[in-house]
Parts: C-alpha cells; structure tokens; sequence
C-alpha cells in the first residue's frame, strides 16, 4: 500500500463525507514526507514498507509514544519510521473527523458549517515531529561538516605524501612515514560521496607512485606485495561466495562494502595488477548483472500490479448504481465492491509514478459507489421511519394479548402478528435490534403463557380421567337385581358426578366414554326388562277388569292408538334430525349415539304398544 493509500484508507461501509479535512491531512503527511525523509535504497524502502505496514497496527496513543520514545532517545536515523507514523496518526485523525462530519451531516447539519473537535494527541503528535526535525537537521548539518572536515584531511595527507612522492632522492628516508600517512588515510573512514571516488583516486596513485620510486630492499617490497596479492585474492573469492546469495539487494550492499576494502588494499606486483583487478571486476560484474535483473523483475511486477488494479478500477466504476432499487440489491453490489477492495489489497505496488494516482482513481470510484448508496438510503429513510411506527403497533397488539385467558384465539393472533410483521420492510438499523426483541419478547410470552395453561389443564384432565374411573367402576358394582328404584337413584346420582366432572384428556375421551356408556346401558337394560315384566303384569291385571266390556276395551284401545301415532311421529322426528349432525365432530357423535338410543327406546316403545293393542283386540272377538 502507498503513503496515498495509508493516508486515506477507503472507507468500505460508511459514506464518503467532504473530503476538504482529508485534503489538509495529505497535505500535511506530504509536508512531512519532503521535510523527513531521504532518498534510500531498495533495501531501505523495503524495511520502511515493512515498518509501515507495522504502524498502521497501532492506536493513535501508541504512535504518540513511539514518536515520543524516538525523540526522547533521539534516533536520528528512525526518519522513515516518523513518516510512516505522520502518515498513520493523520489517516487515523482523518477517519475520526470524517466519523464526526458523517454524525454531524446526519443530524440535519450544513456540512459547511463543520468543524471538528480539536484533538490534544494530533497537536502533541506535530510537536513532536518537529522537535524530530530539528534534531535531525542538526544532526545531518553536523554530519555534513564533520564529512567536509574529513575529506580536507585526506587532501592535507594526500599533499603530504605528494611531497615525499616528489623527492626521489630522499624517498627511502620517508618510507616510515610513508606508511604512517597512509594508515592516517585509511583511518579517516568517511567523507562527503560526491569526493570519495576522486580523493581515493588519488590516494591510489601517488601510493602507486610512491612504491614505483621508493628503492628500497626488494625482499621488503614483494613482501609487502605479496600480502597485498593475499588480502585481494580473499576479497575475489568472497565475491565469486557473494554470488550464490539469495538476497541479491543484500549480496549488492556486501559487495560495495568488498569494493571499498580493496581500495584500501596497497599495490600488488604490476605484472598482476591488470589480471587480480579483472578478476574482481568480473566477479563484481555478475552480482551487478543480477542486481540489474531483479529490479528489472520488480519493475515489471509492477507493471502487472497496475494492470491489475487498473482492472478493479474498471469494475467498481463499472457498477450501474442507477439499476439498484432496492437493499438486497444495493448490499449485493455492496458484497461486491468490498471483494475487490479485498482484492486490491492483496496486490502489491504498482510503479511509484503511477501508484498514487491509480489509488486516487480507485477511491473516488469507491468513493461515488458509496456516495450513490447513501443517497439511496436517504430516500428510504422516511418509509423506514413510518415502517418502524407500524412495527410499534405489532409490538403492542403482541403485548395486549400476554394475559388473554383466550389462549387458543391469542396464539392464532400472534401467528397473525408474525406473519404481518415479516410484510413491513426495513427500519433504521438503531431502532432495528430494539423493536425486533420487543415484539419477539411479548410473543415469546404469549405462547409460554400457552404452554402453561394447557401443562396446567393437562394435570387437571388426568384428575378428571381418574374420577371418571372411579365413577365407572362404581357403576359396575351396581348389582342388576338391585330394587330398580334404588338402582336408578346410584345411576342418577353417579350421572351428575360424571357431568360435574371435567374434560379428560383428547386422546382417551372417546374411550373413556364408551366404556361410561356401556355400564350406563347395562344397568338400564337390566332396570328396563324388570320394568317391563312389571308393566306386562300390571296390564294383564288392568285387561282382567275390563274383560267382557267393550265400551272400555274400545276406549282402551283408541287411547293406545293414540299413544303409538304419537310414538311413530316421534321416531320420525328423530330419523330426520339425525341427518342434520355432523359426525366427524366429537360433539355431534355423541349427540347422535344419545338419539340412536332414545330411537331405540321408543321402538321397543311402539312393539309393546302394538302387542298391548293385539290383545284388546283379542279380547273384543
């Protein structure tokens, strides 16, 4: 990611706001930028990348005590970590004054007349970074002159030995001293780089130069030679070594510091000077050529970064946001544009002249998307204000029937209520949670209530289906040759018990009841053959007294005729009302079983009726 990038983030949820406070961040992290950092190898730009990278992890209270530390212990050369920190600290600011104009546009406010709250960490933040400054230019300031100060000393040195190098005659009477300049020369290490190639050039020739003259023993001078051979082969093999290095920018750096090693070196025998200086050369020349070829390689992965994120550019600005007419649409579309975001940061750097201005495309296309999202959203936003008003009412229709003793008509109206609710679209996403919760509260409520009531009438059914046992067996010890008075009175009585007694549960009632039933019609069966014979008997005896009169026979039987037309219109009655029941109800099955009955008492009715007029008319022939 660029310092553009770091600078301002892309917001992937929220709506761009104005962009005039990110406009003077950049500003100022540009300000920074010029006025902190240094040109610096590749090496160094990957550590700063890498050090970057680690600073966007930090709060803005940690960058505070970083930047903080760094001038405390004044690390003069942490100058690309304070850029990588200015640049976070400001991207951070920015998100927070954006939040804060978003707040403040949303409720109702011009965006014109915004301004933001004054942040003490920004303020402490800037101080610091200039304190840094200021340590630094001195430092650099007295770096550059200790440098020009050196370089001044080898000259002075170099004259010197210039001298020396001038007096042939004498030259033998110098060569301790000689020497002594030479280590005076190689000890002063630095100097300013636009003089260290030419002052080494020259060191190196009047050295040459020197040797050249100096007559000296020559046992000493091909010693001193032959070390010199010995101390450059070694420099040649560790270069040939430097070639297997994996990390070619770091094998680079290693082999500038062989070259100025060699410098350093005196003079090897002159008919070897020419071949040992080719073979380093060339060994050089290899791990040159591979440094050439891997920034060649970084160039042209570059090249395909920038193709690729032109690409993504072309597909978030290629988005119709006026086709999106609707949330599930806009949140697709959404889904979308958050993949490439993902996306684009997964590629790397694209070349530095064109990545801040790719990143610049890529965001205000982003930037449009969301501006167009929030657009829409704002024109749902009073729908959503009167839809959260209707969920309201479901809410409170929800809680009015927690307490309805109504539990079957109160969980119909619930399910209702849910299925009105899913109907009303979206609210706004505060209010959302709150309303959701108290409506599936009250409902919640509503069908433990339920559960509750039926857990409770489930106990009190299996109290009933007990006693309904209980009365059944009661009706079972009833003996059948009890007096039938007394046994219709225990029936009667054990029949209002049983009607007194409550409902037993669904799944055993029909059962139940069939059982009740058969006791009920055994005992009257047996109590209705004992009134029958009784009956037969008593009209036997009233037939007896009216023997031999037919004015009484006659008048007996129109009244039984009577009777029968009136039993026969009866039964009738009861055939055509038994079509108008429906069966599959429980109800209307046990009124029909209650009819069939009586139907069959009036039957048995009519059949002793008609053998009680058989037997008049016996008597009348």
């Amino acid at each position: 990611m660029t310092d553009s990038e770091k600078k301002s983030p892309i917001e992937e949820t929220s709506v761009p706001q104005s962009v005039a406070p990110e406009a003077n961040v950049t500003a100022q992290s540009e300000e920074i930028v010029s006025e902190v950092s240094e040109p610096a190898s590749a090496a160094e730009e990957a550590v700063a990348t890498a050090s970057d990278k680690n600073v966007h992890s930090l709060s803005k209270e940690e960058l505070v005590n970083e930047l903080r530390r760094i001038v405390e212990s004044a690390e003069v050369n942490a100058h690309k970590e304070v850029v990588a920190i200015k640049q976070a600290l400001f991207a951070l600011r920015q998100r927070e004054i954006n939040e804060e104009l978003n707040v403040f546009v949303e409720a109702g406010n011009n965006p014109a007349d915004f301004s933001a709250t004054p942040d003490d960490l920004e303020n402490e933040g800037k101080e610091l970074i200039a304190t840094f400054r200021e340590i630094r230019n001195r430092h650099l300031e007295a770096e550059e002159a200790r440098l020009r100060e050196n370089l001044n000393k080898k000259k002075e040195i170099i004259a010197e030995m210039r001298k020396i190098v001038e007096d042939p005659d004498n030259v033998n009477q110098h060569f301790q001293r000689f020497q002594e300049l030479q280590k005076t020369f190689r000890d002063i290490r630095e100097v300013t780089p636009s003089g260290e190639s030419e002052i080494w050039r020259e060191f190196q020739s009047v050295s040459e130069g020197f040797y050249d003259a100096l007559k000296i023993n020559k046992e000493l001078r091909d010693l001193d030679f032959k070390k010199n051979l010995e101390a450059k082969r070694r420099l040649i093999a560790e270069a040939i070594a430097l070639q297997q290095e994996e990390m070619i920018v770091e094998a680079s750096r290693k082999l500038q510091r062989l070259h100025a090693e060699w410098r350093e070196i005196g003079p090897v025998v002159k008919e070897l000077r020419d071949s040992v200086w080719e073979e380093f050369k060339e060994a050089s020349a290899i791990i040159h050529r591979k440094h050439q070829e891997f920034f060649d390689s970084r160039k042209e992965e570059e090249q395909r970064n920038g193709d690729a994120k032109t690409a993504l550019c072309e597909e978030v600005e290629g988005i119709d946001t006026a086709a999106l007419t609707t949330f599930p649409a806009w949140d697709e579309a959404t889904e979308k544009v958050k993949e490439i975001q993902a996306k684009w940061r997964t590629i790397g750097f694209a070349s530095r002249k064109l990545n801040n201005e790719i990143f610049a495309r890529f965001r205000k296309a982003c930037d449009n998307f969301f501006e167009a999202k929030a657009k829409f959203v704002s024109g749902v936003k009073e729908n959503m204000q009167s839809n959260y008003e209707k969920k309201l009412a479901l809410c409170e229709k929800a809680e009015a029937l927690r307490d309805s003793e109504e539990t079957k008509s109160s969980l119909d109206e619930v399910i209702r209520l849910q299925a009105a609710w899913k109907e009303i679209g979206a609210v706004p996403r505060k209010l959302s949670d709150a309303v959701w919760e108290r409506f599936t509260k009250a409902c919640r409520e509503v069908f433990d209530r339920r559960k509750k009531i039926a857990n409770e009438r489930h106990n009190v059914e299996n109290g009933n289906l007990q006693a309904k046992r209980d009365i059944i067996k009661a009706l079972k010890e009833i003996p059948h040759d009890i007096d039938r008075r007394e046994g219709l009175k225990q029936v009667k009585a054990l029949q209002k018990q049983w009607t007194e007694t409550g409902h037993v549960p669904f799944k055993v009632k029909d059962k139940i009841y069939a059982e009740y039933r058969e006791a009920c019609d055994a005992l009257y069966a047996a109590f209705s053959a004992g009134r029958d014979q009784e009956r037969r008997q008593n009209f036997d005896a009233h037939l007896d007294t009216m023997k031999g009169d037919n004015r009484k026979l006659r008048s007996e039987r129109e009244r039984l005729m009577r009777v029968l037309e009136a039993k026969e219109q009866e039964l009738k009655t009861y055939n055509n009302n038994l079509g108008f029941f429906n069966i599959k109800s429980s109800q209307g099955n046990s009124m029909v079983k209650d009819m069939e009955r009586k139907m069959k008492r009036i039957e048995a009715d009519i059949k002793e009726i008609k053998e009680k007029i058989a037997l008049i008319a016996a008597e009348q022939k």
